[in-house]
């Protein structure tokens, strides 16, 4: 099974927490925290990850917090993976210049690319809106992708 990190997930939740509010609303971390019922360190730790990434604005000030960068519209799911966790990528072998000690006598590599490519495409095609009007507003979610 293919499974994101439990911190990954943590930043999904967050970002549609975000993707549920009108208007652009802005959220410190502690507001974030209470209202997705997750610890206050790891969402601090999380909305600077989101905000480093460009998925985030941050504000400073009394009046400052965090609100998305963009709308849900235009993040992919794909995106978000790629930020929190790096490249998706199956296996060694399945990066242009990745390289696997079994590449000589191994004819996977080209089928595994195409399996990575199909993922990596269903992934781009859903948005941020889409799992926001899917999830129940503050709900935690465990997502893995199997």
């Amino acid at each position: 099974m293919l499974r994101i990190s439990k911190l990954t997930d943590y930043g999904i939740v967050l970002l549609v927490h975000f993707a549920q509010r009108t208007g652009g609303t802005t959220l410190t971390a502690r507001e974030m925290a209470e209202a997705t019922e997750l610890p206050l360190p790891v969402v601090s730790k999380m909305l600077k990850s989101l905000a480093s990434a460009d998925l985030l604005a941050s504000q400073r000030g009394s009046r400052g917090g965090y609100q998305l960068a963009r709308e849900p519209e235009a993040v992919s799911v794909a995106e978000i993976i790629e930020a929190l966790e790096g490249p998706i990528v199956l296996m060694e072998c399945v990066p242009d210049d990745g390289v696997c000690e079994q590449a000589s006598h191994c004819g996977l590599r080209t089928p595994w690319q195409r399996i990575n490519r199909a993922i990596q495409t269903t992934l781009t095609q859903v948005s941020l809106a889409e799992l926001a009007a899917d999830m129940p507003p503050h709900h935690q979610s465990t997502l893995a992708i199997a």
